[in-house]
Parts: structure tokens; C-alpha cells; sequence
């Protein structure tokens, strides 16, 4: 954590800041960029860049033009253009690093959906904010039950106040095409704000609410992952996985987009190994396919009239018998190639100020000669 109020505590207790996504130092939330440029001048001729990215609820950012020179810095809290209404929120990047980043989404200085930043947010823009997100859990809880009643297939999973209060953003997730009008129309009247709904995917729904994965580590998704590639099974059998959907499948039950981080590193190694198909005519029989070490570069063949004993060979060797059948001609036995399996001695050592691992197995001394001078001291007395 970046911002001083994340720090731990005297008793060494996360503090925690509280801020429920709206921290104003920017340090410590989702997707934030560095601006390595901040401590560099422009030159006295060019101006600064007129448009700056805002970021709201849930690491969602647009870009705003500044048309009225307003002196903005990351952190601030500015009301912005909205459809109806303004809406309220924080400068996440200023300056010159904001062309690299339009670059990205493929988006021009004069287009069309790059709104205008109307001011710095005053004490009422941030007090009727602040209300607004503090009704986004009551809110949900309520149309949710609504959703009940009515019987529809949908999943209310994150709701989203605009910054004036007026609007509210509704996002679900559904397998099939949802009929909402009615839950429009209960929703405006339960409520009195307009309503806006929103149909993401599970893995946009993930992202969103966030969460913490398997490995250990906060998803991927919720923290840097911006690029939602498919991921499809054939990623783990490169990989010789077990397809296990409980452990190949994430959070948002698809599958885990970490089967893509070393996919390509996978099918580089796999070009040097044959194919698992393919038989071994040595001479001494017969060879199958058994299981391969992508890691090592080996492969365990075993004959077919005797199954039971494997044979690890390297996968060039492998590639060697391949080609001499291909010639007509039979391969050395998998005896000739197979390697020696050394079992290396795990030998610990003793960390600093440990104590050695089998003291525990050494018989306590006795101390029988020390308790017979004290009788004897005591006798004496």
C-alpha cells in the first residue's frame, strides 16, 4: 500500500483506510499507473494535454476533456459530463502518460464519448457522493428480492449510484435473454432514480467484485488483468494437467486465465517431443507411449509384451529411434538409452540460531552422580 493511512498499527494490525474505493492518494487501487513524468517540465512552447482519465467505482475509467483550464492533479475529486445529470470522480492520470493510454483503447482526443469535466467537486458534490455509495448495499439487497418475486433468471451483482444521485447502474449476469421492463418499472418506483442495466460476464462479474484465488493471491482479473482472452481445455492438456473442472475453473467458473500465462513456453518445449501416438519399433520389441516429463525432456516408454517396466529415455533419443523407423530400419533397445534414476540424499542444514533437526532423537543424559553429591551436601548440613 502506497497511502499512509494503509499502514499497520503499533500492535502490528492492519489500519486500513477505509475508504471504500474512494482514496484520493490514488496509490491503492485497481489498475493505477505511475506517472513517471510528473517531476518533468514541458517545454515553454507546448501546452499541457487538455484531457485527463477519471476513474470511478470498481476501477472503471473514461477520459474527460478539461475545456476550462482547470489546474488538476491525480487524487482530485471533480464532477464530470453525464446522460442526465453529472457525475463525481477521482483524477487517476494527467498529462502526457493520457495519449499513451487513448492510444491503448483506440480512441482519438476529439472523439465522440470523451465528455467535459465540469468542476472541482465542492463539499455538497462530495457529501451527496458519499450518501449515494452508502445506499448501494441496501439497494441491492432489496432488488434482489425484487428479482425473487418476479421469477427472473438474473444475477444482481454490483450496483453503481451515479454521483448526483439520480441514476443507478445495475449490473447482472444472466445465461439466457431476460425480459427486465417489469423490474424497470419497480425499481424507478421503489426507489425514485433512474434506472440503467447493465449484462456483464462472469468474468467481468469477477473482476468487479473481486476475491482472492486458489494460489493464494488476490484474481488476477480484480488487480491488472485487463485482457479477458478465451481459455479453452486445450490449454491444460498442453500443459498435461488433470481435467479436473473444480480445479481448472476460477472464481467466475470459467476457465482459469492463468492457463494462458505459459501456454506458449509449453507448446515451444512440446515441438522438441514426438508425438505421444507415435509406437517405437526397437529391437528388442515394441515400445508405447507411457508419460512424459516436459520439465526434465524425457519420456517413459514401456514394451508392449511387458507393460509393467518403464523406460525413461531423453526426448532426442526418442526422436532418433523415430527417424530410423522412418528409414525402414528398427531402433537401438530402450535398454541402450534408458537413464540411471538417481535418488539424491536430501541433506538439511542448520539455519541461523536453529537447533539441529534430531535433537529430538537424542537420549536425555542422566544426571544421577549430581543428585547423590546433593544428598550427600545435605546430609553433611
Amino acid at each position: 500500500m502506497g497511502c499512509g493511512t494503509c499502514t499497520t498499527q503499533e500492535e502490528g494490525q492492519p489500519r486500513g483506510c477505509k475508504s471504500n474505493g474512494s482514496c484520493t492518494t490514488d496509490s491503492c487501487n485497481k489498475l493505477s499507473v505511475f506517472d513517471w513524468l510528473s517531476n518533468m517540465t514541458l517545454p515553454s512552447h507546448q501546452k499541457p494535454f487538455n484531457i485527463a482519465e477519471v476513474r470511478f467505482k470498481n476501477g472503471r475509467k473514461h477520459f474527460f476533456k478539461n475545456t476550462k483550464d482547470l489546474s488538476l492533479s491525480i487524487g482530485d475529486v471533480i464532477a464530470v459530463e453525464a446522460s442526465p445529470g453529472h457525475d463525481v470522480g477521482v483524477i487517476s492520470l494527467t498529462g502526457e502518460l493520457v495519449k499513451i493510454q487513448l492510444k491503448k483503447k483506440n480512441l482519438t482526443p476529439d472523439h465522440e464519448d470523451i465528455k467535459q469535466i465540469y468542476r472541482k467537486a465542492s463539499e455538497r458534490d462530495i457529501k451527496i457522493w458519499q450518501a449515494s455509495r452508502d445506499k448501494e448495499l441496501e439497494v441491492q439487497r432489496k432488488s434482489r428480492l425484487i428479482v425473487l418475486r418476479l421469477g427472473l433468471k438474473m444475477k444482481l451483482s454490483d450496483i453503481e449510484f451515479q454521483g448526483d444521485g439520480s441514476k443507478a447502474t445495475f449490473y447482472y449476469t444472466a445465461d439466457e435473454r431476460v425480459d427486465f421492463r417489469m423490474l424497470i418499472r419497480e425499481l424507478a418506483s421503489t426507489f425514485n432514480i433512474r434506472i440503467e442495466m447493465r449484462q456483464v460476464g462472469l468474468r467481468q462479474e469477477a473482476a468487479r467484485l473481486g476475491g482472492v484465488g486458489s494460489c493464494g493471491r488476490e484474481l488476477c482479473c480484480s488487480t491488472w488483468l485487463t485482457d479477458f482472452r478465451s481459455v479453452s481445455t486445450s490449454a491444460a492438456r498442453y500443459q498435461h494437467l488433470s481435467l479436473n473442472p473444480q480445479k481448472l475453473a476460477g472464481q467466475c467458473g470459467k476457465l482459469k486465465c492463468c492457463l494462458n500465462y505459459e501456454l506458449d513456453t509449453y507448446i515451444e518445449a512440446l515441438r522438441k517431443f514426438p508425438r505421444t501416438d507415435t509406437v517405437l519399433n526397437t529391437e528388442s520389441g515394441i515400445a508405447l507411449f507411457q508419460k512424459m516429463d516436459i520439465f526434465k525432456g524425457l519420456l517413459w516408454y514401456a514394451y508392449k509384451d511387458n507393460p509393467i517396466n518403464w523406460h525413461a529415455i531423453p526426448a532426442e533419443h526418442a526422436n532418433e529411434i523415430i527417424a530410423a523407423n522412418k528409414e525402414g530400419k528398427k531402433g537401438n533397445s530402450l535398454e541402450d538409452y534408458t537413464l540411471d534414476a538417481v535418488n539424491d540424499a536430501i541433506s538439511f542444514t542448520d539455519a541461523v540460531g536453529q537447533e539441529s533437526l534430531t535433537r529430538f532423537d537424542k537420549p536425555k543424559k542422566r544426571r544421577h552422580k549430581k543428585r547423590r553429591n546433593r544428598k550427600h551436601r545435605n546430609n553433611a548440613r
